[in-house]
């Protein structure tokens, strides 16, 4: 690979990248080219594939929002639900895509 050029592995069924801005679409680029800030301090990684990103029906998700309890072993099984909310809010999620990434067809 050349010029920085990364190879990114998804699932095949995995929709098409949107444009930057557009409404999120579970394509998961995003995170399979970097961890998140937060994803940075929990899995105490660099930027690579997010170890969250999990493949949910038709879509990618972020683990850390939709199951924090399989990720913080130590957060109380009371605590998931408002963890993930505080994660959702941190991250974005959803919200629109700010993936600035050009992918080759």
């Amino acid at each position: 690979m050349t010029g920085g050029a990364r190879e990114l592995w998804l699932h095949a069924a995995a929709p098409a990248k949107p444009a930057l801005g557009e409404a999120c679409n579970g394509c998961g680029v995003c995170c399979a080219m970097e961890t998140c800030p937060l994803a940075r301090i929990v899995f105490r990684l660099g930027k690579r594939a997010c170890p969250a990103l999990r493949w949910q029906a038709d879509r990618y998700v972020c683990g850390l929002a939709g199951a924090p309890g399989d990720y913080l072993r130590w957060l109380p099984a009371a605590w998931c639900a408002a963890a993930g909310r505080l994660v959702a809010r941190s991250i974005a999620a959803g919200k629109g895509c700010d993936c600035d990434a050009e992918l080759a067809d």
